[in-house]
């Protein structure tokens, strides 16, 4: 089993989502930033790189929530670790998708999201309350 790791971004009152490229494995469909953990590395690092990678920017705090099994349609299967990105530094750039997108709670439940990324919605949208409360 791959493992791999996410990070979910708030800002706003909005959560950054990243739709993967037309023509690649599970084009066109949206997820969150981050990718598969390489060998030697821990899952902390596996989101700095990605978050490097992909966007551009610097994790500087993230908590990790939790880990998930995920089987995929086409047989792929993945340990997914879901991190909350609690500061970065620097301004999200899309480096590798066809686009990125801040989006509301409403509008991330109506997208085509990635089958792995689809169990952190109920406890992302709990968690985005408990945020939106402490403000």
């Amino acid at each position: 089993m791959q493992k791999a790791v996410v990070g979910v971004i708030m800002r706003d009152g909005k959560i950054l989502v990243c739709q993967r490229k037309r023509g690649t494995r599970y084009g066109l469909q949206w997820e969150f930033p981050g990718g598969k953990v390489e060998r030697g590395e821990e899952v902390l690092q596996t989101l700095e790189r990605e978050l490097q990678e992909e966007l551009g920017i610097r994790n500087i705090r993230s908590d990790k929530m939790y880990t998930v099994k995920t089987e995929f349609p086409d047989g792929n299967s993945f340990d997914v670790t879901f991190c909350f990105v609690l500061s970065y530094s620097g301004l999200p750039s899309n480096r590798e998708f066809e686009s990125i997108r801040w989006v509301t709670p409403a509008e991330l439940k109506r997208l085509d999201l990635l089958e792995g990324n689809k169990p952190i919605i109920e406890p992302m949208l709990h968690e985005f309350e408990v945020e939106k409360n402490r403000v």
